[in-house]
């Protein structure tokens, strides 16, 4: 693959957002509208303790991404009530539209006391063409079980041939190593499938080898069909240090199948350079792949963990 590289396109700082949110546009989102294309997006508040709360805002795009038409001023979709699984906040939020439907599938997350929080993912779904969504109950369709016992989240949802897929993660352990002030998690891309779009069956398996060992961190899968051939894009870390050390944070990775069961990982042919300095030189996380009038474009976040918006890279031939 190559990539031409635009740049940054949207800082939430320099915007009015809902909810009283005044930082982080993290992991884009796209869905493709007839005239232009909507990026939802998490972005954050602090609750009266002073702790972030999690909620999801959109920008609107000219088809060719060149032009802000807008930005959402309202609530796009409630958090959780006392006690729910997305109480504290939903990050990311993937919308799809098949059938009729406009379906966002959420990942809410809620704090613990041992450790920072857990996560399941919800559905969404919309009636007024996407500007808000009513839960599809209180509860959510894919959860923690036997063997992925906690942290499941990060969905994104395709269809082929009239089944839906879902690539989601899950966590495997919690970690301590004795000097840092708070545990690590560790989690894996796992896939799912539905004939409905809400009943899921997990095919219960880590899907993508790991590059750094037992204890990468896989986040964020985008799958994408080009010809016969499906693409993966998402990013992946070092379990500990991996916040302000370059060498540990997030990068993006790669892999491909040709029946979307067998997946192989070489990072080497996403085709991805990493410049020395600028706003996505120390880190590269949350991506998403969509295509608009035949052409393909990568979304995602930079340093920080995209405290100052994301940018956009387009295909070239």
């Amino acid at each position: 693959m190559k990539w031409r590289r635009l740049g940054k396109i949207f800082d939430p700082t320099e915007h009015e957002l809902a909810n009283n949110c005044k930082e982080f546009a993290q992991s884009p989102q796209a869905l493709i509208l007839g005239d232009r294309v909507r990026v939802y997006f998490s972005t954050r508040e602090r609750d009266p303790s002073g702790k972030y709360l999690s909620h999801v805002a959109f920008v609107d795009f000219s088809r060719d991404f060149g032009r802000t038409l807008g930005i959402s001023h309202a609530t796009v979709i409630e958090l959780g009530g006392l006690g729910c699984f997305d109480e504290h906040g939903i990050f990311p939020m993937n919308v799809v539209k098949h059938g009729g439907r406009l379906l966002a599938y959420t990942t809410g997350w809620s704090r613990r006391v041992s450790v920072s929080a857990d996560a399941s993912i919800g559905l969404a779904i919309s009636e007024d063409g996407g500007d808000t969504f009513r839960k599809h109950g209180t509860g959510p369709v894919l959860t923690s079980s036997l063997h992925e016992p906690f942290l499941v989240g990060d969905a994104f949802v395709n269809v082929y041939n009239g089944t839906y897929h879902m690539w989601y993660i899950f966590g495997t352990k919690w970690m301590a190593n004795g000097r840092d002030t708070r545990p690590e998690r560790v989690y894996k891309i796992g896939h799912a499938t539905s004939d409905d779009g809400v009943n899921w069956r997990k095919e219960g398996r880590h899907l993508i080898r790991d590059r750094l060992g037992g204890d990468e961190c896989q986040a964020l899968p985008t799958v994408i069909r080009i010809g016969d051939r499906y693409h993966m894009v998402f990013c992946y870390r070092w379990v500990y240090d991996f916040r302000t050390n370059k060498a540990n944070a997030y990068k993006l990775g790669y892999a491909y199948s040709d029946d979307l069961n067998n997946w192989t990982r070489d990072d080497s042919q996403l085709g991805w350079t990493v410049e020395e300095h600028g706003w996505d030189a120390e880190m590269q996380c949350y991506p998403h792949l969509c295509e608009v009038d035949r052409r393909i474009y990568l979304l995602y976040n930079g340093n920080d963990f995209g405290r100052r918006g994301f940018g956009l890279a387009v295909m070239s031939e």
